[in-house]
């Protein structure tokens, strides 16, 4: 399993117009082959700040899967304008312990 981790800055005042339109947004992500679960998280400190997790199967389910489909082009539509500055991505591995 791959959790991909993102930092979402969304441009002041669009916080409430962000969140309705990812609601939206995620029954695209959901519908992907080797999607496993996603959460949003709103941060307490900062207004505009938000984490983005994705548990995916492989890395390549979002890297090439995701990343290359039709559904990306409606996702990157319907969100990509709410960020300021654009996120940067990371993927991360489970560690046993």
């Amino acid at each position: 399993m791959i959790l991909e981790a993102v930092i979402l800055n969304v441009k002041p005042g669009l916080e409430s117009d962000f969140e309705t339109t990812f609601k939206k947004a995620s029954k695209l992500i959901s519908s992907m082959d080797g999607y496993l679960s996603h959460e949003l998280h709103k941060c307490i400190e900062v207004q505009s700040k938000y984490l983005l997790l994705v548990r995916w199967e492989t890395l390549e389910s979002h890297t090439v899967g995701f990343r290359n489909s039709a559904e990306y082009q409606e996702w990157k539509k319907l969100l990509h304008h709410f960020y300021e500055p654009f996120p940067t991505v990371e993927h991360f591995e489970e560690i046993e312990i």
